[in-house]
């Protein structure tokens, strides 16, 4: 299987390195193909079937306009995951959760790269029970791949 973890800065309102878009990929590749050998779910993962997982960093607004036109909610938001294998992340968001826990971004973006991976591999975050076992899973992988040292 040939799969490519493609990470695009599409904004202007936080700077992001091309070091850390860099990071992103090669650790999203690697947390991409965990994830098939490990956390998938159901028999034909989307994840499974890519050839690229597209991730596409936005600010507030488009992140807001995309929550809006995809999902009828009001808000930017963290992540938002399509089936044909584009994660949508908001970097404002992550900023400021990132901030807020004590988190560096680099981190922060991973962890919502890995989330939506999960969800490309057939996990939903819907119920508490479903949930839990999606951020056992994400965190785990978070903590493997990118580590507590690493910005």
């Amino acid at each position: 299987m040939s799969l490519e973890v493609s990470v695009a800065d599409h904004q202007e309102v936080v700077e992001v390195a091309p070091s850390l878009l860099n990071e992103l990929e090669a650790k999203g590749l690697e947390a991409a193909l965990e994830i098939l050998s490990r956390h998938a779910i159901g028999r034909e993962p989307v994840l499974g079937s890519l050839t690229t997982a597209e991730v596409a960093l936005v600010d507030d607004v488009t992140s807001d306009q995309v929550h809006r036109e995809f999902m009828d909610i009001a808000g930017a938001t963290d992540v938002i995951t399509f089936e044909h294998g584009e994660i949508v992340i908001g970097i404002e968001t992550a900023k400021r959760q990132a901030a807020e826990y004590g988190e560096p971004l680099g981190r922060e973006l991973f962890r919502y790269l890995v989330h939506g991976l999960l969800h490309l591999a057939g996990h939903e975050d819907g119920t508490d029970a479903d949930r839990q076992v999606m951020e056992t899973a994400q965190e785990a992988l978070v903590e493997r791949l990118w580590g507590a040292g690493q910005d």
